[in-house]
């Protein structure tokens, strides 16, 4: 009866909804709810997030959200917080807040546990949970323990779902608005709620599962199919170094098959917050009931090792050629033209150069000095030892005697080809393989693939 009312309001427009963490998934969430007219609380624990967000100050890849923002904010559909607020309404928590990699020392949980346990303080009968994070396999059931801990009952006076966000940063084919999306539903009337509000995301296109492990392992698995897969593209480029042969040549007439075969291209490894972490989830799975992901426990390590076979290969070739040990890495994001770095390879192909002594520089057009701190903690180093260059000048570039290209970002194409045409540095090692050899030019060009 409960949950029968809530879908009153929600039909009715009269309901509150809570977005727990305002990052890559929450931010551009919270603003489609509030644009569509929803009444919408956006809540982040980092007070620094909290008042750039109310001071109107949206990051690099927010501005395109921008103008629904602030018109959000204008007709008070949109608010920011810290803490959720009681209210009379009915309430639909979602919660988008990042999982760390499970370790020893950390549970992949703790921060979606948090979260939860923050809706639950002003939580009443009717109200409904949706888990968007990612998350190891067994967590709704804890999440579901929790709730009746407070003397609810899911399924008959509380809501949960489990709905794993699906985003490409960058995608200009696949978005938040076309994406179809795996739920999971305690309940028939919390699955018709989640339509009523998806259908101001992606258009209410849900594939509905009914086990909450099948839904969490839809979404690990859908990250352990790219890992695996860009693992071994890597090794095979590997190989094809090896034997002296081009990787891309190879895996494009692959791609001539027309069945059966998907193409990957080999780079320095897969970074951000989903792919090198979410498999992880299914081999804690696995370690659990006592058997092995030995597909993911390989492909884990071969991603692990990219960083250090391409500082190896630097080297090899700066030795040959007796240039000085000074150089820049280039795109440090873990994608291209997104300004997330989190987990990047980048950062570990600097910190692989440092060990064998070379000078290391750094450039990325959406890297800002001001969250150093903030790219630190994402990529688990302990200080910054690199030197952050402000731009792609010929004075800046005085010092380099190579460059290798990590990510190839729109807003620096053009000027990483002008650098080579004009040989500015005489070696370039190209991760992606995207730059054209000029047969004539005295800079060195070495692709990773080739």
């Amino acid at each position: 009866m409960h949950l029968e009312k809530t879908l009153d309001s929600v039909e009715a427009n009269s309901f509150v909804v809570e977005v727990f963490g305002l990052g890559y998934v929450g931010f551009p969430l919270a603003v489609k709810l509030a644009s569509s007219g929803f009444n919408v609380i956006g809540i982040d624990v980092n007070s620094k997030r909290v008042q750039r967000l109310r001071e109107n100050d949206l990051m690099d890849s927010e501005l395109s959200l921008q103008e629904q923002f602030l018109e959000s904010k204008t007709h008070h559909t949109l608010t920011i917080d810290e803490s959720p607020k009681e209210s009379e309404l009915a309430k639909i928590g979602i919660i988008c807040v990042p999982t760390p990699i499970p370790e020893d020392d950390v549970k992949s949980d703790v921060f979606v546990t948090k979260a939860v346990e923050n809706f639950l303080k002003f939580a009443k009968k009717g109200d409904v949970l949706i888990l968007e994070s990612s998350i190891e396999v067994g967590t709704t059931d804890t999440i579901q323990k929790i709730i009746e801990a407070m003397n609810f009952t899911v399924n008959e006076d509380f809501g949960l779902c489990f709905c794993p966000e699906r985003i490409d940063p960058s995608n200009k084919e696949w978005g938040l608005e076309n994406i179809p999306r795996v739920i999971f539903c305690s309940d028939d009337y919390s699955f018709k709620i989640a339509k009523k509000i998806y259908e101001h995301v992606n258009k209410g296109n849900l594939i509905r599962v009914n086990d909450s492990k099948i839904a969490e392992v839809v979404k690990s698995f859908e990250n352990a199919f790219r890992l695996v897969n860009i693992s071994l593209v890597n090794e095979l480029a590997i190989l094809c170094d090896k034997l002296n042969i081009s990787a891309k040549e190879v895996i494009d007439a692959a791609s001539t098959k027309p069945f059966g075969f998907l193409a990957h291209y080999p780079g320095a490894g897969a970074g951000g917050h989903c792919i090198p972490k979410d498999p992880r989830f299914l081999l804690e799975s696995a370690k659990k009931i006592g058997t092995n992901f030995e597909t993911i426990r390989h492909a884990l390590i071969v991603n692990s090792l990219m960083p250090k076979y391409i500082s190896s290969s630097i080297e090899e070739t700066i030795s040959k050629m007796s240039l000085r040990k000074s150089i820049l890495v280039c795109g440090l994001s873990y994608k291209a033209n997104v300004e997330d770095m989190r987990d990047s390879p980048s950062f570990k192909i600097m910190t692989e150069l440092e060990k064998i002594g070379f000078k290391v520089y750094g450039y990325d057009p959406f890297f800002n000095d001001l969250f150093t701190e903030k790219y630190l903690i994402e990529n688990r180093l302990q200080e910054k030892t690199f030197t952050i260059m402000d731009n792609l000048d010929d004075d800046e570039l005085k010092e380099i005697d190579c460059m290798c290209v990590v990510q190839h970002h729109e807003k620096t194409q053009d000027e990483i080809i002008r650098i080579y045409k004009e040989e500015k540095i005489p070696f370039i090692y190209d991760c992606q393989n995207k730059l054209k050899k000029i047969k004539a030019s005295k800079t060195i060009l070495k692709s990773f693939g080739t």
